[in-house]
Formats: C-alpha cells, sequence, structure tokens
C-alpha cells in the first residue's frame, strides 16, 4: 500500500477508482467482506434511564427511579461491533471477566456475527464497564468499575491465539486504551511480527497513547486532537485552532506515530488527514442536535478499516468514515452503523439540490450569524480526486461551501454529445454526500454570473490552470467587493482524462471477448 493512499497501478480494485460517496458504495463494501482482526481492551457500557421527582434525604443530590436499562459492547468491542455491522469477518481478541457483564458482553457480539473465540475470560478478572445514568436526555453520572490489570494468564492466551495468524486477515486492528489488554507478552508479539508483515496486511493502531506502536510502522494511526497533543509533549491547541495546529505539526505526528498517515480526530469539527506524502484532507461533521451518544470515534475506526482493507483510496475512506460517524452520533447510546444504514444515509442526499431562490433564503441566515459564503461552479461529472481535492481547499476559504453544478443541457453544450455521464441529480447527490460540501444548486446558464448577482458570495472559487483575470466571473464577484480565488491545478487528473481510460478499457474487453469467442467456435 502506497504512503500517498493511492494502490499502484498493478492492484485490480473494483473500488480502486471510486472517489464519491454513493449510495450503493456500502454495500458493495460488504459484499467484499474484508478479514479483519482486533486486538484491543474490551469494554460493556451501560445507559440507565429514569426519572427525578425528589431530592435524597442524606445530601441535595437527585433520586433517579430508573426505568429503563441498556447494555451495549463498548471500547474495542463496539469497534468489532461496527466492524461486523459494515460487512467484515471480525475475529476480536481480549479480556473480559467470568461475570455477568463478561457473559453479556459475549452474548452480543456472537449475535452480531463477530467471532470472539479468541476473548479470554478468567475468573480473577472483573470485565471492564462504563454506566452512565440520565433522565430527561440529561447525563446526571457515571460510573466505571472493573479497570484493575489484566491477568497474566489471560495475555498468555490470547497471545497463543495470535501467534503466526495474522496472514490471515486483510487487517490488524489495535484498540489500545490503556486497559492492559495489550500489555506484556501481548505487546511484544505484535512487536515482533507485524513489522515483518505482508505488504497488504493493514494495520490501523487507535491508541490514547500511539506512540509505543510506532515500531510497527502502521498504516494509520487515529488520535483525537488531544492524544496527538500528547503525542508531542504539547499543550492541547483548543477547539479554534485544532486543524490548523495538527497541520504545522504535521511532520512530527508522522515520526512519533511512526506511522503512514495520522487521522486526526476533531469531534464536532470533523477530521483531518495528514498522510506522509500528498495534500493534507477534511472532512466536516454534519451538525446534529445533542444526543447522549457515545462510540462514533469507534464507528470512525471501523468505516476506515472497511475502506482501506477494500481498496478504497486514504481520502474516500475518511469521507465514508466521516459519513459513518454522523449516523452514529445521530443514534441514542452506543451506537453501531452497519452498511443499511449508511447506505440509507447516503442514499438522502439524491434530492439535495436547491432552487437559486430557496439557496438564496439559507444563505441569508449563515450571513446573519456572521458566516462567509464560498461559492464554486462546474460540471463535476465523473468525480475524480482532482475535484474532491478542490472543493477540500474552497470549503477551507470559508464558512459555508456551495457547489453549483452545470444542468445536463449546460454540460451538452459545454462538453458536446455524449456528455453528461451522469445526470444532474446523481451528481447533485454524490457532490452533496461529500463532507465539505454544505449546498448544492444547479444552473442552466452558459457561465454562473447570473447565479454569483444573486448569491453575492463572499469568495469566489475557482479550480484550474486560470487566473482571475481568464473568468468572465470576476467582474460580476469584484462588483459587489466579493474575491475571486484560484485552487490548486492537479496535473494530469482531468473528467475527460477519466471517461477516456473507461471508454478505452471498455473497448479493450469487448475486443478481447470477441478474439476469446472466436476463438471458441467450432471450425
Amino acid at each position: 500500500m502506497s504512503a500517498d493512499g493511492e494502490h499502484p497501478e498493478t492492484v485490480e480494485s473494483q473500488f480502486a477508482a471510486q472517489r464519491g460517496l454513493t449510495e450503493w458504495l456500502p454495500l458493495k463494501l460488504a459484499e467484499s467482506a474484508p478479514a479483519v482482526l482486533l486486538v484491543g481492551d474490551l469494554m460493556l457500557d451501560g445507559w440507565w434511564d429514569g426519572t427525578i421527582d425528589r431530592l435524597c434525604r442524606e445530601a441535595p443530590a437527585p433520586v433517579v427511579d430508573v426505568r429503563l436499562r441498556t447494555w451495549a459492547p463498548g471500547g474495542a468491542a463496539n469497534t468489532a461491533m461496527n466492524l461486523a455491522a459494515l460487512g467484515a469477518r471480525v475475529k476480536l481478541a481480549g479480556a473480559a471477566g467470568l461475570d455477568a457483564a463478561g457473559d453479556e458482553l459475549q452474548r452480543q457480539l456472537e449475535a452480531a456475527g463477530v467471532d470472539a473465540g479468541w476473548v479470554q475470560r478468567h475468573s480473577e478478572m472483573v470485565t471492564t464497564t462504563k454506566t452512565r445514568i440520565s433522565s430527561g436526555g440529561q447525563l446526571l453520572v457515571r460510573f466505571d468499575d472493573g479497570a484493575g490489570p489484566v491477568p497474566a494468564a489471560a495475555l498468555d492466551g490470547i497471545t497463543a491465539c495470535l501467534a503466526e495468524r495474522f496472514r490471515d486477515f486483510d487487517a490488524v486492528v489495535l484498540c489500545d486504551y490503556g486497559n492492559g489488554a495489550l500489555d506484556g507478552p501481548v505487546r511484544d508479539l505484535l512487536m515482533t511480527s507485524l513489522p515483518r508483515r505482508p505488504e497488504s496486511l493493514l494495520v490501523v493502531v487507535d491508541a490514547h497513547d500511539p506512540t509505543p506502536w510506532a515500531g510497527l510502522r502502521p498504516d494509520l494511526v487515529t488520535p483525537n486532537a488531544q492524544e496527538a497533543a500528547r503525542m508531542l509533549g504539547l499543550q492541547h491547541p483548543g477547539s479554534g485552532g485544532r486543524q490548523d495546529w495538527a497541520v504545522s505539526h504535521r511532520d512530527e505526528l508522522l515520526g512519533a506515530a511512526g506511522a503512514s498517515a495520522v487521522v486526526v480526530t476533531l469531534d464536532r469539527e470533523g477530521t483531518v488527514l495528514l498522510p506522509s506524502s500528498g495534500p493534507v484532507h477534511r472532512t466536516w461533521a454534519r451538525p446534529v442536535a445533542e444526543k447522549q451518544a457515545s462510540g462514533a470515534g469507534d464507528t470512525f475506526v471501523a468505516a476506515l478499516t472497511v475502506g482501506r482493507a477494500a481498496g478504497l483510496a486514504l481520502s474516500t475512506s475518511v469521507d465514508l468514515a466521516q459519513a459513518a460517524a454522523d449516523v452514529a452520533v445521530r443514534k441514542p447510546g452506543t451506537a453501531v452503523c452497519g452498511s443499511d444504514d449508511l447506505s440509507r444515509y447516503l442514499g438522502s442526499f439524491e434530492n439535495s439540490a436547491l432552487s437559486a431562490r430557496e439557496l438564496a433564503r439559507q444563505l441569508q441566515v449563515h450571513r446573519a450569524e456572521g458566516q462567509r459564503i464560498v461559492l464554486t461552479n462546474g460540471c463535476f461529472d465523473v468525480l475524480h480526486r482532482g475535484h474532491t481535492r478542490y472543493l477540500n481547499q474552497a470549503k477551507q476559504l470559508g464558512d459555508v461551501l456551495v457547489v453549483a453544478l452545470n444542468s445536463d443541457a449546460s454540460v451538452r453544450r459545454l462538453k458536446g454529445d455524449g456528455r453528461p455521464i451522469n445526470t444532474a441529480t446523481d451528481r447533485a447527490a454524490v457532490i452533496a454526500a461529500l463532507s465539505c460540501v454544505d449546498y448544492v444548486t444547479v444552473f442552466d446558464e452558459s457561465t454562473a454570473v447570473p447565479l454569483i448577482e444573486q448569491l453575492r458570495p463572499e469568495v469566489y472559487a475557482k479550480g484550474g490552470d486560470y487566473s482571475p483575470e481568464m473568468l468572465v466571473e470576476t467582474n460580476a464577484v469584484e462588483s459587489y467587493g466579493g474575491r475571486v480565488t484560484i485552487l490548486d491545478y492537479v496535473q494530469d487528473v482531468s473528467t475527460t482524462a477519466v471517461v477516456n481510460r473507461i471508454r478505452s478499457a471498455g473497448s479493450a474487453q469487448k475486443q478481447s471477448a470477441g478474439s476469446a469467442q472466436t476463438q471458441e467456435e467450432p471450425t
């Protein structure tokens, strides 16, 4: 697997060219059913909810009459649940106690299709549980139990299961939250075996402190912003400038993690992908009302792993993982995002294009909140990495990104017969599913000037080998004090080139099939 996240041309993959997040993609990924080994700290999450109508006598503390108790696998077990729900064949290794919590954990894992045969149950261990008490949608308290050491016999059992078995898998995920399941002989075995892994084996490290695993040379590590700061012995940058901080420390983070790529998760702000080579890539989380949700980070790691193990490009896998996390945070409790959930979510963008009049009304709300509007336009017929990189850059010029798509008739006028390949409805759905895009509209005119005059964006962005003087839209933008920005041009990447390659490949396959048929016909 190359450092920039692109699969070599010699590797055949049905997903290698997939750039857009389409409704069918999660289902196809599930069909690929990558084999994933997950080793990590297992937990059981409790969610108890009740009513409050009095204070206790002993202290001014509320009395919660519990009405509902639910349990869900947490920690590495939640990552395993999400992997299985997304279609992976999951083998889970870890440790749990011989207690009621361990029984419940194992029952739910097996019911979800997770192979928990390598989970070591031990009488001297208490299963880690995290129980949350809430009332009226408000979390009141969380109490944790079972944070003791993992018995040596359990660690030896995990080690015996793992020995010389890594080649049976497409990916290995390590979930190290400091509870001890990856200590001692388990760590020694992993540090000895995985650095000698075949190139095709993906290694993902999700750890509170990824630095002890740097010797593995992992393909991906996924710290949050606070964990990333601790990796470098620096103070947490705060919520405002976390992306800029991560980008400015890109080389140090990659060095400390020993990784080919670091994905720093930013909670409600999305994520930032820092590959060892190639451009930085951002995702943005979709806004959601406050919910009592947990485990979206586990969902992110699971979807990222499935995407990469199945052959998706790295930036597309990060976009997919962001979409899965968006699904998870909309569910209560410790949530799981499955292939059907993700497919429905991506399909929800199908009819998302707004009329120019409705869009103008929406943008008034954003301006009232002091947000800057960025507008860009184009055909975006067959989405490729030039498009996604360009839109990612455009988003960072302001707060709200609007993408205006040429209508089908407009594309035909510009590109000729045979275009567009995809209808405006399909193009809008794919573009709208990108986390960097806030709104999509479709216009029929030959230029974006009428739309610019109606929307009056603060920034008009254009990609390609242009200058502002070459664009007919420049005068319209500058007439009201707007700014025109030309973004990076990706050499040798264009929709026309992609379409020509697809057509050439199709012609070659037809010729090959015709030749084979001729050879097989009786003389």
